[in-house]
């Protein structure tokens, strides 16, 4: 498998206008190797080109790892000492010295970038972007598979934790006991993101934080939370009444779910990111409450929790079967609440399914 992709990858380098692709441990690397590590002081760094097989540069306690791959590599490894890793970064570059470098913008660190310039001076680096935007948007049903599992996993932390939810307990003694049964649940302990609880006033902040706030009667309340299986993610949200809410409240909550629908209905082949983001976003503006849907309708998921494609008014991508993505909207009114619905969803060869399926209906807590 990992063959395949550095082949393709290979492929794609060829047809772009860059001679190689440098990269940090992260999901990039893992996708195209296998192979994961702690990004720590001890710099780590793959080299790909059209024309060579892989050069990966370690530290010698992460040799062995590196040995275990099963494809074809150059491996350099380097010792404690500062000149025994000089050298081996000087070993490793030079084959790049006149080459265009692509290099992963959200990814590589100064370390590893100075390093790079230190020791091939010829090389030009630039954001590898375009290339690493088509790497992974297409999933194969085996990875699919993966990201129903992370769905399966998240829906089953959320069902264990709603009889646990009671008024008094903090936003942080509900983060716990979601955290807990997401691991029970089958999660991998790298959760793709901090699981988001928050109640009342604190629902209005799209990327709240868990507080000491309490649950009170009255609050709405937002979870946001997700699974990672084999290295691959869910990411959900839904929110609900802790008792009574006010009518506003629960008027924002129905235009919520509405938009939720549009966004999902407009997911197709041959349709673009922005007529998805334009579907959920007309049914809030409708309502009048389009000043207070203040982010885009989604994202990209899959080995991480944001990735292309981009789901937001102004972006033209053509939606292709095997994307996976987020559709999000939500409404957060300053001092009061917000709402928000999230799920996951999957552009079919006819149309989209969604992979999360628990109920969208407004629940109320007591």
């Amino acid at each position: 498998m990992h063959a395949d992709r550095i082949t393709r990858l290979k492929q794609v380098i060829k047809d772009s206008e860059l001679d190689a692709l440098a990269l940090n441990p992260g999901p990039t690397l893992s996708y195209l190797t296998g192979l994961s590590f702690h990004l720590l002081e001890r710099p780590i760094l793959a080299l790909f080109s059209a024309n060579a097989d892989p050069t990966l540069i370690v530290p010698d306690l992460e040799r062995g790892k590196a040995e275990s791959t099963d494809f074809d590599l150059q491996l350099f490894s380097y010792d404690e000492s500062a000149s025994s890793r000089a050298e081996t970064f000087q070993k490793a570059c030079q084959s790049l010295n006149s080459y265009r470098v692509g290099v992963e913008p959200l990814r590589m660190r100064v370390m590893e970038l100075r390093l790079l310039e230190e020791h091939s001076r010829q090389a030009t680096f630039v954001s590898g972007e375009v290339i690493l935007n088509e790497l992974r948007i297409i999933k194969t049903p085996e990875e699919i598979e993966i990201m129903r599992k992370a769905v399966v996993a998240a829906e089953e932390a959320l069902e264990a934790i709603i009889p646990l939810i009671r008024i008094g307990m903090t936003e942080r003694d509900l983060e716990a006991e979601l955290t807990l049964q997401l691991l029970r649940a089958g999660s991998e302990s790298e959760f793709p993101f901090d699981p988001i609880v928050a109640g009342g006033v604190n629902s209005a902040l799209p990327h709240a934080t868990p507080t000491e706030r309490t649950l009170q009667t009255g609050d709405l309340l937002i979870l946001d939370w997700g699974a990672r299986v084999n290295g691959y993610i869910s990411d959900i949200t839904r929110t609900f009444a802790l008792g009574e809410i006010d009518e506003e409240l629960n008027t924002v909550y129905e235009v919520v779910r509405a938009a939720n629908k549009a966004g999902r209905n407009a997911v197709r082949p041959g349709a673009s990111c922005g007529d998805v983001d334009c579907a959920a976003r007309d049914v809030i503006e409708d309502a009048g409450y389009g000043a207070f849907f203040i982010h885009r309708t989604g994202h990209g998921i899959g080995l991480e929790a944001h990735e292309p494609p981009f789901i937001r008014a102004d972006n033209p991508r053509i939606l292709q079967p095997g994307m996976t993505f987020t559709v999000e909207p939500g409404i957060y009114l300053p001092g009061r609440g917000g709402v928000r619905i999230e799920d996951d969803v999957l552009v079919t060869s006819d149309g989209v399914e969604s992979l999360t399926t628990y109920t969208r209906k407004l629940e109320t807590i007591s």
